[in-house]
């Protein structure tokens, strides 16, 4: 009996589950019919025009070019306005010799290339001697491409200074600005542009290390003044500008100080102030009319310069040097000469500057122009006394022999 009741207890709470659960269910229908499912693919968006721009995707498009100027450090923003001022102006030049050589003393080909800086719209050009020396065909591509073959106008090798010319329509060629090397600090922010290696207008940058460097190019001349700068110049650089934060030409950059043959951060510039005196010359002339002073051979001392030899009816004679003097003996058929360097004057300054070497002595006369005076400080019989000398053109050889 007792089991009965239990399952019909059972029984009956089941059904209440049943009916609940029931219930349930039917709260959860929607009131409305379900929608039939899809059974097409919607229709392809309509493509735009050939050459519709595509849409920015917001995330990675470039900023505007506004936006990227006002991003620019002041720093970046000098870099680009010098190279975009100046690269016009600069290019690259290739030569082609023809060296002998070889066992059988054939002839041979080679080639060279180098850097150069448009001067005016005529189409003279700035460049290295040593990039042109001894070249048969030399030629020039501007930064648009156009190639010309070059023809030489003149060149100072002392100073390794060279000027080529192009025949180019004037809208291609694009004049560099000198500026003034005088003003130069050591620690000013300076630009080299080039072609190292042949990659054509390359811009480096770097700060002038050190001014008034002298630096034996040709011979045993140096040029005075040189800049000395830690921007990366390589070969193909030799002829290319220098230049100042305001686009200047400031010197022209010439050598490097390397064991492996490539930039080891020590370069060197010719001054703009050199090239200013020497190109109107090599332009006009085809070369450098030097002053003369009519003194063609000193002996070098550690007191000074002996005078060796004056030349006849030069500045140096009108001036009153003297020279050794010479006496001279018979003695059979022969005559012995005998040179007294005692009585020759010593020079130990010209216009204040002591000099201690020929080269010393050029470079304080050359600094002048033809017609101007300078006052040589000597000594004479053991006293010191000053002469004035009126410089000419037409500078013969100095030629410097030390005195042991």
């Amino acid at each position: 009996m007792k089991t009965l009741v239990t399952n019909l207890a059972c029984a009956f709470i089941g059904g209440l589950v049943a009916v609940w659960a029931s219930g349930g269910m039917e709260h959860s229908r929607p009131t409305a019919e379900a929608a039939p499912l899809q059974t097409q693919l919607p229709p392809l968006p309509t493509l735009p025009p050939l050459g519709t721009p595509a849409p920015r995707n917001e995330q990675f498009a470039s900023p505007p070019l506004q936006q990227v100027v006002e991003e620019l450090t002041q720093e970046e923003a000098i870099n680009i306005s010098v190279y975009e001022n100046v690269n016009q102006s600069v290019v690259n030049i290739t030569t082609k010799a023809v060296q002998s050589g070889g066992i059988f003393m054939m002839e041979l080909n080679s080639e060279g290339s180098g850097s150069g800086s448009i001067l005016d719209k005529e189409g003279h050009i700035l460049t290295n001697y040593h990039v042109v020396e001894n070249a048969q065909q030399v030629n020039v591509t501007l930064y648009n491409g156009a190639s010309y073959e070059a023809s030489f106008v003149g060149a100072d090798p002392i100073n390794d200074i060279a000027i080529i010319k192009i025949k180019a329509p004037q809208d291609e060629l694009i004049p560099v600005i000198i500026g003034d090397s005088s003003k130069l600090r050591v620690g000013m922010k300076i630009f080299a542009l080039g072609n190292p290696f042949g990659f054509e207008r390359t811009l480096t940058t770097g700060i002038i290390s050190s001014l008034n460097r002298s630096l034996a190019i040709y011979g045993s001349r140096t040029i005075k003044s040189i800049i000395q700068i830690d921007a990366a110049v390589n070969p193909g650089n030799s002829g290319g500008p220098l230049l100042d934060t305001h686009s200047r030409l400031i010197g022209m950059n010439t050598a490097i100080a390397t064991r492996s043959g490539q930039s080891s951060g020590v370069g060197f510039a010719i001054p703009a102030s050199l090239i200013k005196r020497v190109v109107p010359q090599l332009i006009a002339h085809g070369k450098v009319i030097r002053p003369e002073s009519g003194i063609s051979a000193v002996f070098q001392t550690e007191k000074g310069l002996v005078v060796a030899r004056v030349l006849p009816n030069s500045p140096a004679e009108k001036a009153g040097l003297r020279g050794p003097v010479v006496t001279r003996t018979r003695r059979g058929v022969f005559t012995v000469e005998k040179e007294d360097r005692t009585k020759a004057d010593k020079i130990l300054e010209v216009n204040g500057n002591k000099v201690k070497t020929a080269d010393d002595f050029l470079s304080e006369v050359e600094a002048k122009s033809p017609g101007d005076t300078i006052i040589l400080t000597i000594e004479r019989d053991g006293r010191r006394q000053q002469l004035q000398l009126t410089l000419t053109s037409s500078e013969p050889a100095i030629e410097g022999t030390p005195v042991r």
